[in-house]
């Protein structure tokens, strides 16, 4: 028997100049004649987290009966495709001390917290380890980055309080490496980019840098067309496609730059890279997020699509209302529908980084297939800043059976959802944040 397969190293990086750029899990990683599951190179469960900001109406988003083969409600339309591989868990809800409801920071800090965070508008603030961390200490120490955090607005500029009572940092970010150290969230594409596969530069030279520097890709491309050659007709479709997907992020985050460069006389600190357009700004930070997951630079992130209190308008969904005016709806029915509308095309742009996964080989499988994914948020009924129940769907192939409407006991602390899946990934926590224990028979 002649074993002609090449055999490439799973952490092998295709390097140019200035640049390193990590590989996509290809057939040729795995040492010939080994069975895909036994392999070292065999793809792993990623795990990440959504956060949509300023609640939800829940009524149009809460499927109607409970148990498999669910109705998908209006703003959970946009994820049947993704049914088989979908779950929706209500009744859970955010640590609430005593009569307190809280209201936007304490939504965010305390969603993958489980604890209701230290009132302070001084910079000591106190929350928990959140659950993306916990994940990452498991499943992260063997890649590049161990976790990333993205967002599409920054405020870190502002110092004390962003919601009476407590600090600015509580909305900052989601994810928290201890209860005392809030993580930041990186806005810019190219920087997440480049942090990705590349090497971002000091801020004060970020935007000479851009112009002067050469394709990421194109300094790697004497080596990819080289490795190319030793592959099977598979992997290098496989290799190919990869780096067709990096050049086309890598395209339209120069389209927003140069957008951008237009009218630098009066926008000499603006961060390059960021487009005009919320969907797109969206989008390029999904497919980094998809890119980072395929190269298995990461198997971690959190990404907050926007932050809490966000008065972003969407005129190209016909709303020219503040996100968060309109979410005091007031039980307007005008108002409501708007918010419906909100919420939908958050979850159809969510949609879209599912439909990217799912269409990205991945061993024997696909990304959508190795990922456990939280799609969420820290509030409730807008209207009322309510704690519970709060909206989280799960999606991939790590919810087990899919199409399913999952209802835990009403006021059930979201802590013990995160205990569940610290102990999918192998972290036994018995009580995680305020919880009283894991969920069960989730997955």
């Amino acid at each position: 028997m002649f074993i002609t397969k090449a055999n490439v190293n799973r952490r092998m990086l295709l390097r140019g100049a200035g640049a390193a750029i990590a590989l996509p899990f290809l057939d040729a990683m795995i040492p010939a004649l080994t069975p895909l599951a036994k392999a070292a190179a065999a793809p792993r469960m990623r795990f990440g987290v959504t956060y949509f900001p300023n609640g939800a109406i829940m009524q149009q988003l809460t499927p109607t009966t409970v148990g498999e083969g669910f109705a998908f409600t209006p703003i959970l339309k946009p994820l049947e495709p993704f049914k088989d591989s979908l779950v929706v868990v209500t009744n859970l809800t955010r640590s609430h001390p005593g009569s307190q409801v809280g209201d936007h920071a304490v939504s965010c800090a305390g969603f993958l917290t489980g604890v209701w965070p230290k009132r302070t508008e001084a910079e000591d603030v106190m929350a928990n380890t959140t659950i993306d961390q916990i994940v990452a200490k498991r499943i992260g120490q063997d890649t590049p980055l161990p976790s990333i955090e993205l967002a599409t607005e920054d405020f870190t500029g502002y110092v004390g309080a962003c919601s009476p009572g407590f600090s600015c940092a509580y909305m900052n970010t989601i994810s928290w490496s201890s209860p005392a150290t809030p993580l930041p969230m990186e806005t810019n594409p190219r920087i997440a980019f480049e942090r990705v596969f590349g090497e971002a530069g000091p801020a004060s030279v970020r935007l000479a840098a851009a112009r002067k520097k050469r394709s990421i890709l194109d300094s790697v491309a004497n080596e990819a067309k080289s490795l190319q050659a030793s592959l099977g007709t598979r992997d290098q479709q496989r290799l190919s496609d990869y780096l067709d997907n990096l050049r086309e992020i890598e395209r339209r985050i120069q389209q927003a730059e140069a957008h951008q460069q237009k009218g630098e006389s009066n926008k000499m600190d603006t961060p390059v890279g960021v487009p005009d357009s919320f969907d797109d700004h969206v989008g390029l930070m999904f497919d980094v997020l998809a890119a980072a997951f395929q190269a298995d630079v990461t198997r971690v992130f959190t990404f907050m699509m926007s932050r809490e209190i966000s008065q972003r308008t969407y005129p190209q969904i016909g709303i020219t209302e503040q996100h968060h005016t309109t979410s005091h709806h007031l039980n307007n029915p005008d108002k409501i529908a708007k918010c419906v509308v909100i919420n939908t095309h958050y979850v159809r742009l969510y949609a879209r980084f599912l439909a990217k996964l799912k269409a990205t080989e991945d061993g024997d499988g696909t990304l959508l297939d190795h990922s456990l994914l939280f799609y969420g948020a820290g509030m409730g009924d807008s209207n009322q800043h309510a704690s519970d129940p709060l909206p989280i769907v799960m999606a991939g192939g790590g919810v087990g059976q899919g199409h399913r409407h999952v209802e835990v006991a009403t006021r059930t602390p979201v802590g013990n959802l995160w205990s569940t899946v610290a102990a999918k990934f192998g972290t036994q926590i018995e009580h995680f944040g305020d919880g009283t224990g894991a969920l069960g028979e989730l997955f």
